[in-house]
């Protein structure tokens, strides 16, 4: 994230605090809320946006139905609004990453990564499909995933506000969205909850080869073939993934919304089966039409290998009649043997069609998932299956006239024939509900578990030794019966001191990673020449330093390299040899000494050169040498020899 230079706060509330992301239609920051005192993410549109008047008005028709939406697998939108001509959302801060920089970094998932992360993003899926809201625009960007394992999807309903046909005209951020478009979408026509069960087929593809199915040089490009081409096998690109996997991508994938999952629900339920080692109910489709294809193919290869056969010489056909008749009865032999290998492939395809219809044994499928449908409609799918529907009127919390249970229930194993019995809501009193225990839980958990029942939350935030994200209270109480909705105010614990972490000689980036880390923020970053060598772009040291115990989201400045400072290298020829050393080592010099005996007996213990000289701009720890004067140079004056006598 990169520090606002000169923070904004919005609506005399929301505080910029970092930009996190930029995208096709605005800017992301991290923000904090002034009044609740919590962190928040602020979605800026771009003010060429703002000045949209219908854009404008099908933007808060979006916010406001996406601020419906209370799913854990959904990034909320707490408020929206305009201030000064701008206009922006509030989500909840997610502490995570986009599934994009994840693929980014790993390439491809392995299959049962990507599996899990797509049950999710279908959860989701479902979840607003059901509450009358279409994503439109789901792909890796818009997969959030948390740094404990979370995964969470944002930005829904949004998309509607931008026209797919204008957008297609488009570069830059629109390429990365056009490689998920369904084909309904890049036709520029209606689309419904079936586009979003598309695009999350492509987004499973990426997940699992690495790239999307398509690609090209412009959006329409990659648009078009959304539309026409066939998409290439996943094991193709990656052996390494299952068949079962492949056959729920390809069924996510196809080009007739009909042909697709029926809900996000169904599919969510196949990649579960897929998950727990179970048949998957892709696998019957993609199985016989591949065969299908496969016969297909063979004989029409028979049939042209049948007609390239080379043609009787001029010399063979002067043998007459007896010739022509052998050639003709090769080629009734090879049109058989092509008429056979067709009616094979019609042979299997037939006996799974007979399979699927329960004709055959193996009639066996999971009971779809029809719960928060209507009593009708839940009744029109399961009766389309060959199932037998019964229902029956039960009190609930839920909209009256909407399943809340099934049994069998949602993924069992039925046959056609079997009867199925919808508990159907007939009533609109609030159903009591048992507040539970979440003291003591992470505050992710404690929301998962409030939601799960039915309730909603609010969060305070409170100082407290117990570790951040801690619910320290709930009101109302555990044990305390309250109707269906009702909101559970949960104080949360932020820690009341932190220490701030040592981040000299790390880049900018990494030590602004290790104060957020902490629960801190960055402050004033200068820049400096550093006398001690430090590398350019690396941290010489904080304020306050390491080691000091201050408030949870204090800043912190830094002060970073712009690289060594240059020093002017002293003249030290004529001082002694330790007053140089000294007055080098001071300078943030390296000296190093050479001893000469070329020097007089005056010089003997003083520096008679260096190198670089005075005056020299060199780099902060940069080497000096002196040379030394050691020893009297051997005398000019000679004696001489002594005389010798002999007798």
């Amino acid at each position: 994230m990169e520090p606002v230079d000169t923070p904004r706060v919005f609506s005399n509330r929301y505080e910029l605090t970092h930009l996190i992301a930029r995208g096709g239609m605005a800017q992301v920051y991290r923000a904090r809320d002034r009044l609740l005192d919590r962190p928040v993410a602020l979605k800026v549109l771009f003010p060429e946006l703002s000045v949209d008047r219908a854009f404008v008005e099908r933007f808060r028709r979006e916010a406001q139905a996406a601020a419906n939406l209370s799913h854990p697998n959904i990034v909320p939108v707490f408020d929206w609004g305009e201030d000064g001509g701008t206009y922006f959302i509030v989500m909840e801060f997610v502490d995570g990453n986009p599934l994009s920089a994840l693929l980014r970094n790993a390439g491809s998932l392995p299959p049962d990564k990507a599996a899990d992360i797509a049950s999710h993003v279908a959860s989701a899926l479902a979840y607003a499909h059901r509450h009358g809201v279409v994503h439109r625009d789901v792909k890796p960007g818009n997969v959030l995933i948390t740094s404990d394992g979370l995964v969470k999807v944002t930005d829904f309903g949004i998309a509607r506000a931008i026209n797919t046909e204008e957008s297609l005209t488009q570069t830059g951020a629109v390429m990365g969205t056009a490689a998920y478009f369904s084909p309904e979408q890049a036709e520029g026509i209606g689309v419904d909850f079936k586009s979003d069960i598309y695009s999350l087929g492509v987004v499973l593809f990426e997940m699992v080869t690495g790239r999307p199915p398509y690609l090209g040089d412009t959006p329409v490009a990659v648009a078009s073939k959304h539309v026409r081409d066939h998409p290439p096998m996943p094991r193709d690109l990656n052996p390494a993934v299952p068949v079962a996997l492949q056959s729920v991508i390809l069924k996510a994938m196809e080009k007739s919304p009909d042909m697709r999952y029926s809900t996000a629900e169904e599919m969510r339920s196949d990649l579960l089966r897929f998950l727990e080692g179970r048949p998957v109910i892709a696998e019957d489709t993609a199985a016989t039409q591949t065969l299908a294809a496969l016969g297909a193919t063979q004989a029409i290869r028979q049939v042209d290998q049948t007609q390239a056969m080379p043609q009787s010489s001029e010399k063979e056909t002067a043998n007459g009649d007896s010739a022509d008749e052998d050639q003709s009865k090769k080629r009734t032999k090879r049109l058989v043997i092509a008429l056979l290998v067709l009616l094979l492939a019609l042979v299997v395809v037939a006996f799974f069609l007979l399979r699927s219809l329960g004709y055959l044994g193996g009639g066996e499928f999971s009971l779809p998932n029809v719960i928060g449908e209507s009593a009708s409609a839940a009744t029109s799918k399961l009766s389309a299956e060959g199932l037998n529907v019964v229902t029956r009127s039960v009190p609930s919390a839920n909209r009256s006239g909407t399943v809340v249970s099934t049994r069998p229930a949602p993924g069992k194993k039925v046959s056609k024939g079997d009867t199925v019995t919808l508990d159907v809501s007939s009533s609109t009193t609030a159903q009591q509900i048992t507040v539970p225990q979440v003291v003591g839980q992470s505050f992710a958990n404690a929301v998962a578990t409030l939601q799960g029942l039915g309730l909603n939350y609010k969060e305070r935030l409170r100082q407290s030794n117990q570790p951040g994200g801690t619910v320290l209270s709930q009101n109302p109480s555990q044990g305390s019966s309250v109707p269906a909705g009702t909101t559970i105010v949960l104080t949360v614990s932020t820690q009341s001191s932190t220490q701030v972490p040592n981040v000299v000689g790390l880049t900018q980036a990494a030590a602004g990673s290790a104060l957020r880390g902490a629960n801190l923020q960055v402050g004033n970053v200068t820049q400096q020449c550093s006398a001690s060598g430090t590398p350019n772009g690396s941290v010489i040291s904080s304020n306050p330093s390491s080691g000091t115990t201050v408030a949870p989201g204090t800043p912190v400045d830094l002060s970073v390299s712009s690289g060594p400072c240059q020093v002017t290298v002293l003249n030290v020829i004529g001082m002694s040899q330790s007053a140089a050393t000294t007055a080098l080592s001071n300078q943030q010099l390296t000296p190093t000494v050479v001893n000469t005996t070329s020097c007089s007996s005056s010089q003997v213990g003083t520096v008679v050169n260096q190198n670089p000289t005075g005056g020299t701009q060199v780099p902060a720890n940069s080497a000096v040498t002196i040379t030394v004067c050691s020893t009297t140079p051997p005398s000019t004056t000679t004696t001489s020899p002594p005389v010798t006598t002999t007798t």
